[in-house]
C-alpha cells in the first residue's frame, strides 16, 4: 500500500515527516532517559514543521496516551503528598496558560516556548541538596507555574524538576511523581485545547502516527537510564535544551521580525 495518501492528508512533505518523526523519537529517549523532557524538547523542534500550537497539542495528545501506562506502573512509588498539592496548583496555572495559547501570535509563542526552555535550563543548574527534604508548602505554588507553562507550550517540567532537585526524595520516587504529574497536566489542558480548536484532523493523525515513536523512544531511554550512572542524565538533558531554546527562540525572532 503506497503512504502517498497519509502524507497528502498530513500536508507535510517527506522530508518534514521524517523530521517530525526524529523530534517525536528523540524527545521519548529523553524522557525514558531522565523521567522528564518530551515536550521541552519535542515541542520546540515540531513547532518548526507545524503551527506552534499544533506542536502544543500533539506533545499533551501523546503525554496523555503514554501516561496512562505511567500511572499503572508507578502508583506504589509516588510521593503522593507533594503530587496532590502539585496538581492542586496546576488546576489553577493550567486554564491561565491555555489562554495565552490561544490568542497570542505564533512568533510570540515561539519565542515564549524558548524563554521556557531557558528557564528550565537555568533551573536545572543548581545542584540538589541531597540532606535536606523538598519543601512541601511550595509544591502547590510550583504547581501554578508548571500548570501555566503546561498550558502554554505543553511544558509543566521545568519548575517541577527544580522543586525535586532542591531535596533529597530518591530519584525514583521523583521520575515517578513527574511522569504521573505530566500526565495529569496533560489532562486537565486536552479540555481548552478542544474547545480552542486546535485538535484538527492533522494533529490527531501525526499524533497517532507518533505514538509507536513515543512507546519505543521511551522504552530505549529507560534501559540506557537503567545502564547509566545516576548523574548521567542532567548533562545530556542540559545539552538538549540549551539547543531546542536556540532553535526555538531563532525561529520565533525571524517570525516576529517578518
Amino acid at each position: 500500500m503506497s503512504l502517498l495518501p497519509l502524507v497528502d492528508l498530513l500536508e507535510l512533505s517527506w522530508l518534514s515527516l521524517m523530521l517530525f518523526c526524529l523530534a517525536v523519537l528523540g524527545a521519548a529517549v529523553l524522557r525514558g532517559f531522565s523521567g522528564f523532557g518530551f515536550a521541552l524538547a519535542a515541542v520546540p523542534l515540531a513547532s518548526m514543521i507545524v503551527a506552534p500550537t499544533k506542536a502544543v497539542a500533539i506533545a499533551v495528545l501523546l503525554q496523555t496516551t503514554v501516561g496512562l501506562r505511567d500511572v499503572a506502573k508507578s502508583r506504589g512509588v509516588l510521593d503522593w503528598p507533594g503530587l496532590k498539592r502539585l496538581s492542586l496548583g496546576a488546576l489553577i496555572g493550567t486554564p491561565i496558560g491555555l489562554f495565552g495559547l490561544v490568542y497570542l501570535d505564533a512568533g510570540l509563542i515561539r519565542l515564549a516556548i524558548a524563554a521556557i526552555v531557558v528557564v528550565g535550563v537555568l533551573l536545572l543548574l543548581p545542584k540538589a541538596h541531597p540532606d535536606a527534604p523538598v519543601r512541601l508548602g511550595l509544591a502547590a505554588p510550583t504547581g501554578v507555574l508548571a500548570g501555566l507553562f503546561g498550558g502554554l507550550a505543553a511544558m509543566p517540567g521545568p519548575p517541577v524538576v527544580a522543586y525535586y532537585l532542591s531535596g533529597s526524595t530518591p530519584s525514583k520516587v521523583i521520575r515517578a511523581t513527574m511522569m504521573v504529574f505530566f500526565f495529569f497536566t496533560s489532562l486537565l489542558a486536552l479540555p481548552g485545547l478542544a474547545l480552542g480548536g486546535l485538535i484538527d484532523g492533522q494533529t490527531l493523525l501525526l499524533s497517532l502516527l507518533a505514538i509507536p515513536l513515543m512507546l519505543g523512544g521511551t522504552a530505549l531511554g529507560g534501559a540506557i537510564f537503567a545502564r547509566a550512572p545516576n548523574a548521567a542524565y542532567k548533562p545530556v538533558a542540559l545539552a538538549v535544551l540549551i539547543v531546542m531554546a536556540l532553535s526555538s527562540g531563532l525561529r520565533g525572532l525571524l517570525d516576529v521580525l517578518g
